[in-house]
């Protein structure tokens, strides 16, 4: 028997994890009462060796979340496969979605969210300890989510707990309220004062080589890119889940895309870390 305790913050998205885990074969529990774990998993090793079992166990389980570290002290004492996947996000992005749907935490009470918030992440701490895989799902699509599930528990693969986004913006409509590292390339040659070029994107040849055709921004790649492929290993060291590089030009449309796309190829021959590209002003 295969079991996976799908645990994590309110809002993370665990109901919509369960949704894949069910296409993936998994026979799902959710909210189950921890006292009931060791006898599910039993029934589960009587009926059939190879059932797929996942049980969401979280915050609703109240003062009893607690009894969790015996039980798992006894399923490791009998030798019991299992593996703990901990749904976390960043507070502005729980609180952003509880928001939307007007729910109340359960642990808030009268308190405001973030009091919520708080209290779940020291009453779940134990847990995020003991898991085997974190997802940070502040910036991860639902194809993305679905994407790393079928990483851990259909391909079997190694799993890349640190996600990285390469960002393109452009400084005239904001700096990315969620970027770790922001960095401004307006000091490169702009495409937007050429009248034949104004109207393409740094996805176009053109522009590429109009941005590129010069050793400083040759150099500013090979910077840039070593000191990024020198970042990581260390953020994941330190357990980061998520880095956003965000790369900034006027309007985000031409050099900021350009840069983007280079760095997005230098990054891609990285087997430690997911990797994504995402222009945000480019349509703009």
């Amino acid at each position: 028997m295969q079991l996976v305790i799908l645990t994590g913050m309110s809002g993370s998205g665990k109901h919509t994890a369960f949704k894949f885990l069910e296409d993936f074969g998994y026979y799902c529990v959710d909210n189950l009462p921890v006292q009931l774990l060791t006898s599910l998993v039993e029934l589960a090793e009587r009926n059939d060796s190879n059932t797929l079992v996942a049980v969401g166990m979280d915050i609703r389980s109240g003062d009893s979340i607690h009894l969790l570290r015996d039980v798992l002290a006894e399923m490791d004492a009998d030798g019991k496969n299992y593996s703990i996947i901990f749904m976390d996000a960043e507070d502005e992005i729980l609180l952003k979605r509880y928001k939307e749907t007007r729910r109340n935490h359960p642990l808030a009470g009268g308190d405001r969210l973030e009091k919520g918030f708080m209290r779940e992440r020291e009453e779940l701490s134990f847990l995020r300890e003991r898991a085997d895989y974190v997802i940070d799902t502040s910036h991860l699509l639902t194809k993305d989510l679905r994407g790393e599930l079928q990483k851990i528990l259909v391909d079997h693969s190694e799993y890349k707990s640190l996600f990285v986004t390469v960002l393109s913006f452009g400084f005239k409509y904001g700096i990315p309220a969620d970027a770790d590292l922001v960095f401004d390339v307006r000091f490169l040659p702009n495409p937007y004062y050429v009248t034949e070029l104004r109207h393409m994107t740094g996805n176009d040849d053109e522009i590429q080589h109009f941005v590129m055709d010069n050793d400083t921004a040759g150099e500013f790649i090979d910077r840039l890119g070593g000191l990024i492929e020198f970042l990581i290993p260390n953020y994941i060291e330190e357990g980061k889940n998520q880095l956003v590089i965000a790369v900034g030009c006027t309007g985000g449309k031409h050099r900021s895309v350009t840069v983007a796309n280079r760095l997005y190829e230098r990054l891609s021959s990285g087997d430690t870390y997911g990797l994504r590209i995402e222009h945000r002003d480019i349509e703009k």
